[in-house]
């Protein structure tokens, strides 16, 4: 018996017979086209909805109908932390089977091939939208929106100053894109606008509570060179530096600290403006109603100096109660100084009170009044007469001020410097700085006024020279220097005198020049002005004139003479004959020829 021979039947589907499918008599061909139909059609490049079917640390497993799932790395999806399994997500098709086989996805393309268009809508609905904090960069950070790094500016973070940008990064928050640059593709998105629309209702409501007087508690915001930023819960006020403290504030940091909680005051508030006054001195009693009700003027007081100004220097006596010292109060001197010479800030002071204006808060003090009044006893010490010697101080046009010693001043005018010498200036004189000795001339006590001298240091030398250089009198004297009216000549020590112009003609015709030695006439003298004014011309002119006058008086003589003999000639030919008249006008003629 011929045994029966098995073959196996190539299109049996084992796996239908197993599972029970009942396709065991469908070809291979079909099934595979059957399973084809089964799985979605991808191609590279393609942009498709794909399922998360699962979520590890490092990657993502999405589904998107194909024979296989696709890994995508978990960085992709950090804008997304609150990612779960079985949402759709968008993915582009990087390959069908990389190396590994593996069907090859990419999330973080799809998101950038439909991101500025994403972009935009945002912008124009005014969506809030999702962003991951990447990094830090100048002025704000960087935030990855629909996988295109935008920009987040620090003003932007948060309605507060932020003090650590660090704390935002790897941080998904939500934003609203504030600004779009078309041209260079820059995004600017804003996390203070989400902020700012819910505050706003807060303050409304805050600001229509607030009352002038009114306490609240705040927290430091922030603090700045003119005052401190307080958060009354949604709506913020200004402590002015002035309103910290009764007392000076050089720096707002020294009363409060950021992040602090203190009570403070409405001082007031603009509702348009949204603005609000604060206060915080305003909780404590101002310090001059707690002033010392028995201090009055006259009293001595200590403080610290708190700050300088060349007028002077305010002193601080007590928390918020200052006192004023003029420069003028610091010293009994009377020539000007400036207030740093005698004090500085942080020195500790000893004063008297001047004057003392409880209603006004002022006060005005004194450190000289604590020495004694150098003019209380000026009389005794320095009277009328007195020989010293003083510091010259200054200078003026009319005289030089000098210091007897500390708080006694004296003028000596510039008529009183020199009995002989011509003074124009006080400088050709003496020097700052330079010790001169006077004599006390004059006292006003009352105007604190001292007349000096120092011409009256010896005696007055011009009832002397009054008898040396009397009018007429000749002097041999060099010219020293030339004006436009003369010339200033020196006779002696300390003794000059003037010389027109006019008068320095020479004999020749020539002009006298600076340097020059020549005899002089006195044509003027005047003691009172102390005035000698001399002439060089007059030398020779008076001689030349001498001369022409006895020429003169000579051709008188002459004349006289003549004339006495015509008349004796005519007297004798009117006694003569008649025969005579020929010899007689002969003669006659002879004497007329002569004459």
């Amino acid at each position: 018996m011929e045994q029966n021979k098995i073959v196996a039947n190539e299109n049996f589907d084992w796996n239908a017979f197993e599972n029970d499918l009942g396709v065991y008599d469908q070809s291979k061909e079909t099934i595979e086209e059957a399973y084809g139909k089964t799985m979605s059609n991808v191609a590279v490049g393609e942009v498709v909805e794909g399922t998360v079917t699962e979520i590890n640390k490092r990657e993502v497993t999405v589904n998107i109908g194909y024979k296989s799932e696709g890994l995508i790395s978990a960085t992709e999806f950090r804008y997304n932390p609150d990612l779960t399994v079985g949402e759709k997500v968008e993915v582009y098709v990087e390959s069908v089977e990389d190396k590994g086989g593996q069907l090859a996805l990419s999330h973080k393309k799809a998101r950038q091939l439909k991101s500025w268009d994403r972009v935009n809508e945002a912008l124009n609905n005014d969506e809030i939208i999702k962003g991951y904090v990447k990094c830090r960069t100048k002025g704000g950070m960087i935030v990855d929106v629909f996988g295109i790094e935008a920009f987040l500016p620090g003003s932007q973070i948060d309605v507060k100053p932020i003090r650590d940008y660090d704390v935002y990064v790897d941080k998904t928050m939500e934003f609203k894109v504030v600004k779009i640059n078309q041209e260079f593709r820059n995004v600017v998105v804003s996390h203070k606008a989400l902020i700012e629309a819910e505050l706003e209702a807060q303050k409304q409501v805050i600001m229509s509570k607030l009352e002038k007087g009114q306490i609240l508690e705040g927290t430091v915001k922030n603090i700045t060179n003119y005052g401190v930023f307080i958060d009354l819960g949604g709506v913020d006020g200004l402590i002015h530096i002035t309103d910290l403290s009764w007392g000076r504030v050089n720096k707002p940091e020294e009363l409060v600290e950021l992040d602090q909680k203190i009570n403070v005051v409405i001082i007031d508030f603009d509702e348009q403006k949204k603005r609000i006054a604060l206060g915080l001195k305003q909780l404590t009693p101002h310090p001059w109603e707690a002033l010392d009700a028995n201090l009055k003027v006259g009293d001595t007081v200590k403080g610290k100096v708190v700050v300088m100004a060349d007028y002077g220097a305010f002193v601080e006596i007590a928390a918020g109660v200052e006192g004023l010292i003029h420069v003028s109060e610091m010293s009994w001197s009377q020539h000007l100084r400036s207030a740093q010479e005698f004090l500085k800030v942080g020195d500790d002071v000893e004063a008297v009170i001047l004057t003392l204006d409880r209603e006004e808060r002022k006060m005005s003090l004194g450190i000289k009044q604590l020495t004694p009044d150098p003019w209380a006893g000026i009389e005794a010490k320095y009277p009328v007469g007195t020989k010293c010697t003083a510091k010259v101080r200054n200078f003026t046009n009319f005289g030089v001020f000098v210091e007897i010693e500390e708080g006694i001043d004296g003028l000596i005018h510039i008529s009183d410097l020199s009995w002989t010498k011509k003074v124009k200036h006080p400088s050709e004189f003496t020097q700052i700085g330079a010790e001169i000795e006077v004599v006390v001339l004059e006292i006003d006590k009352e105007n604190r006024r001292l007349s000096l001298g120092h011409k009256q240091l010896e005696e007055n030398p011009w009832n002397e020279i009054e008898t040396k250089f009397a009018v007429d009198t000749v002097h041999n004297a060099t010219i020293s220097e030339l004006t436009d009216k003369g010339a200033i000549v020196v006779l002696g020590e300390n003794i000059t005198g003037f010389v027109p112009a006019k008068q320095l003609v020479k004999e020749d015709g020539t002009t006298l020049k600076a340097g020059e030695t020549a005899d002089f006439k006195v044509i003027e003298f005047s003691k009172a002005t102390k005035r000698i004014t001399l002439s060089h011309s007059r030398l020779f002119e008076e001689a030349k004139r001498e001369q022409i006058a006895a020429e003169k008086a000579e051709k008188r003589a002459a004349a006289d003479a003549t004339k006495s003999s015509l008349k004796k000639v005519n007297a004798s030919i009117e006694k003569t004959t008649l025969g005579d008249i020929t010899g007689l006008a002969e003669l006659k003629a002879a004497m007329e020829k002569n004459k």
